[in-house]
């Protein structure tokens, strides 16, 4: 009887196809012992699929850029990486953590255009800003903070404390998914070697455990962003190997950030063009896939925004005429176009630049570097430049940033099978070392300083206030300072009467704001306000109007209560050392 035994195996530039033909060795039936014929024609079989199999493993090994071998992290994927259930509790545990050590002011929109909005959906008062009036702005992100404050107020936990601290945590929660699939991304196109230094690139970034658990809109984009770029079919090297993708669960996601900001339509009509490219059923794509979960989740955030404004409000053109059509976001102030590549973006990767350059060489990823360069590009058209716009593109200029690092380490050595001396690899250990310790000694410092000390005093202000007004020490407050340099209501809450200087948008142009004309003429313009106002018991303003107001305040019978550092320098204004707290006698 005769047996066919064949072995096929496709490599990089050869093929091999082995046909081995033998013959059934006899057996002895009295002694049961193999002819040594047919033992040595066995040994010649098991040398040669031995010689194949070596083969095989090396044809499987396929380096992306990072030298990372594939081959070998799914033979040992199981032992040499932890699983994504522990990497999440990691994450989860480090940005809680992070949260809790966000104590100060970044920017207005975290607390007014997301906490104010849903305490007022929650508890009945807070206040709405212009852009409200305007219906450029979705009820969907706020909607997120409207149902943990409902929570918070069925189990009578609305505190002070709680009501600070909770939104954050909440953020940080969804933060660890962001960093979850950061991860997860990098483990399918650079292994799972890279996936780890990515990951410690992510949590040690300065400006990433600044913004990406407050509760800004943004922070928010960037997590649906990175789990939506990890199932797009064209960002993969090959999309048949390592997890599934799915078109589906990547536009839902898409989706839903352009239905919290539309300005995040211009990552996907990168990845979307991207994909209709390489797609060969791209009337699938457009037809039954692309339309049809745009029109679902978009008809639904227009529904809530129906129900929430009481009328039909088109959120993404009232928001596309705004910022785009009408340049409205230049009343806020303008940047040069170099702005994101000068300082914007630079400053926020900060010391991870340079090793971001060299992944993205060394990666060859050219899909994901344009896709940074597309959004930094088209949002230096637009005059109003802010950090937070393209605070979704710096995962990914991160995950370059773990290539780079990956390549230092002694493991790249390892798995690409080079032979070194020890005194070699002691050099390869000392430079991973040096680069971690530069950057945790650079990042690290810039996290806690900014995190924890610089522009604070207009948080701790209000935490005061709150506590005051628990106890029924607080009747009115006057905030004598720009708009919004505040928290409102949200962290407040208690319905006491409130006023600030309104900076909305004047329909008439050279017409200045209240806020700006108290800002050119402290004294001038107090005393004109005072004779209609109704007397607070408490003002609140900074130590440069101070100076101005002094004797305003005396003779109103205010005293200080109470002062709050602020800031060591300067942002946008004079250096704003400090807020004082004046109240009656």
């Amino acid at each position: 009887m005769e047996s066919n035994f064949g072995v096929a195996i496709a490599g990089d530039g050869y093929f091999i196809d082995l046909r081995v033909r033998f013959s059934e060795y006899s057996v002895c039936t009295q002694k049961t012992q193999t002819s040594l014929y047919d033992k040595d024609r066995r040994n010649i079989i098991r040398q040669q699929v031995s010689f194949i199999m070596r083969r095989r493993t090396n044809a499987s090994i396929s380096t992306h850029g990072d030298g990372v071998s594939k081959q070998e992290d799914s033979k040992q994927g199981a032992s040499q990486f932890l699983s994504s259930k522990k990497i999440f509790i990691i994450c989860l545990i480090f940005r809680m953590t992070n949260s809790l050590f966000v104590q100060t002011y970044f920017n207005p929109d975290e607390h007014w255009q997301a906490l104010e909005v849903a305490h007022r959906i929650t508890f009945g008062y807070g206040h709405l800003t212009w852009e409200w009036t305007k219906g450029i702005r979705s009820y969907l992100h706020p909607m997120l903070f409207a149902l943990l404050y409902k929570v918070l107020s069925i189990l009578h936990l609305d505190t002070p404390l709680f009501m600070i601290k909770a939104p954050r945590l909440l953020q940080s929660m969804l933060s660890a998914f962001g960093d979850l699939y950061l991860f997860k991304l990098s483990h399918v196109l650079y292994g799972g070697h890279v996936a780890q230094w990515a990951l410690f690139a992510q949590l040690t970034n300065w400006f990433m455990f600044y913004c990406i658990t407050r509760t800004l809109s943004n922070s928010l984009e960037t997590v649906l962003t990175v789990v939506s770029i990890y199932y797009w079919p064209c960002l993969r090297v090959n999309p048949s190997h390592g997890p599934p993708v799915s078109r589906t669960w990547a536009l839902v996601t898409a989706a839903i950030a352009c239905a919290i900001r539309p300005t995040s339509a211009i990552i996907w009509v990168y990845v979307g063009l991207m994909e209709l490219f390489v797609s060969r059923d791209r009337l699938k794509f457009i037809f039954l896939q692309v339309l049809p979960i745009g029109s679902i989740v978009l008809g639904l955030t227009f529904l809530l925004d129906r129900m929430m404004y009481g009328s039909w409000v088109l959120v993404p053109l009232n928001f596309l005429k705004f910022n785009f059509l009408s340049s409205g976001g230049d009343y806020y102030g303008t940047h040069p176009w170099h702005w994101y590549f000068t300082q914007g973006f630079t400053v926020m990767i900060f010391t991870f630049l340079p090793f971001m350059a060299v992944g993205i060489i060394q990666s060859k990823h050219w899909k994901l570097s344009g896709l940074i360069l597309w959004v930094l590009g088209l949002y230096s058209i637009l005059g109003h430049k802010e950090f937070r716009f393209v605070l979704p593109v710096l995962p990914i200029a991160l995950s370059f940033s773990g290539c780079s690092l990956a390549m230092l380490s002694p493991q790249y050595s390892s798995n690409k099978k080079i032979k070194k001396s020890t005194s070699a690899h002691t050099k390869t250990s000392w430079k991973i070392l040096a680069a971690v310790f530069f950057l945790l000694a650079t990042n690290l410092p810039m996290a806690i300083y900014m995190s924890m000390v610089h522009q604070r005093g207009t948080e701790d202000v209000m935490h005061y206030l709150a506590k005051e007004a628990r106890q029924g020490d607080v009747k009115c407050i006057l905030f004598l300072t720009p708009c919004h340099a505040t928290p409102y209501y949200s962290t407040l809450h208690q319905n006491l009467p409130m006023r600030f200087l309104d900076c909305s948008p004047s329909e008439v142009k050279g017409n200045l704001v209240e806020s700006d004309r108290f800002m050119m003429d402290p004294s001038g313009f107090i005393s004109e306000f005072a004779k209609t106002w109704s007397q607070p018991s408490h003002i609140i303003l900074f130590n440069n109007e101070e100076e101005h107001l002094k004797d305003f305040l005396l003779s109103h019978s205010f005293e200080e209560r109470k002062r709050f550092f602020h800031a060591h320098f300067k942002v946008d204004r004079d250096l704003q050392a400090s807020v004082a707290v004046y109240a009656l006698k």
